[in-house]
C-alpha cells in the first residue's frame, strides 16, 4: 500500500466512498466495502473517520457545498436575467452529467432514507432556492419568492434523476444533452418568471 500525504489519502478515500455509496447506498456500503476499493486497510480508513456515519455525513456536506457553490458562481457571473436562469439551469446539469455519483449521493433518494441524512438534503435543497431566490427580479414578497425558488430546485432535481435513472449507471452522461436540459427547463422557467410583476 502506497503511503500517502494525510490529506491526500482523506480525498482519496472521500471519492472511493462517493463512488461506492453512490452505487450501493448507504445501508448496502461497508466500511469494508470502502477501504477494499480505495485499497486501504479498514484501521486506515478509521483513521480518517470515525465511522460510516461520520464519512455519509461529511460527504453529503462537501458534494453540496461545490454544487451550490458552481450554481452560484455560474448564475452571479451574468447580468441578463434570462441569461442568469440558463446559467444556474447549465451548472445544475453540468454538475448532474460530470459528477453523477455525486448528484446521486444527495438526490439518489438514500440520503432521505435517515433523518439526519434527510436534515442535510433539504438544507441544500432550501440553500439552492434561496441562492435561486436572490436572483429572481420581481416585486414579490419574500414567502413567494421562496416558493418559486424551491419550485426551480425541484424541476431541476426531478429532472435530474429520471435523466440518470433513464441512462443507467454504467455510461457517462452526455454533455450535450446536458445543454438540451438547461435550456429547456430555462425557457420554462423564464416563461412563468417573465410574468412576474416587476
Amino acid at each position: 500500500m502506497q503511503r500517502l500525504p494525510a490529506a491526500v489519502r482523506r480525498n482519496q478515500l472521500l471519492e472511493v466512498a462517493l463512488d461506492r455509496f453512490a452505487a450501493k447506498g448507504y445501508h448496502d456500503t461497508s466500511m469494508e466495502d470502502i477501504a477494499d476499493a480505495a485499497g486501504v486497510t479498514k484501521p486506515v480508513l478509521y483513521q480518517h473517520f470515525d465511522s460510516k456515519h461520520e464519512l455519509f455525513l461529511e460527504l453529503l456536506d462537501s458534494v453540496g457545498q461545490e454544487f451550490l457553490q458552481g450554481i452560484a458562481n455560474r448564475a452571479a457571473a451574468e447580468t441578463n436575467p434570462y441569461q442568469r436562469v440558463l446559467a444556474g439551469f447549465r451548472a445544475y446539469f453540468q454538475f448532474v452529467s460530470e459528477r453523477t455519483s455525486a448528484f446521486q449521493l444527495v438526490f439518489g433518494g438514500g440520503a432521505r432514507l435517515t433523518d439526519d441524512f434527510a436534515d442535510s438534503v433539504r438544507r441544500l435543497e432550501s440553500d439552492i432556492a434561496e441562492l435561486i431566490g436572490k436572483f429572481i427580479d420581481a416585486d414579490i414578497d419574500d414567502e413567494h419568492r421562496d416558493l418559486l425558488g424551491h419550485a426551480i430546485v425541484g424541476l431541476g432535481e426531478v429532472a435530474g434523476r429520471r435523466w440518470v435513472a433513464r441512462q443507467g449507471s454504467s455510461e457517462r452522461l452526455d454533455p450535450a444533452e446536458a445543454e438540451r436540459m438547461a435550456v429547456r427547463l430555462a425557457d420554462l422557467a423564464w416563461a412563468g418568471l417573465r410574468g412576474l410583476p416587476g
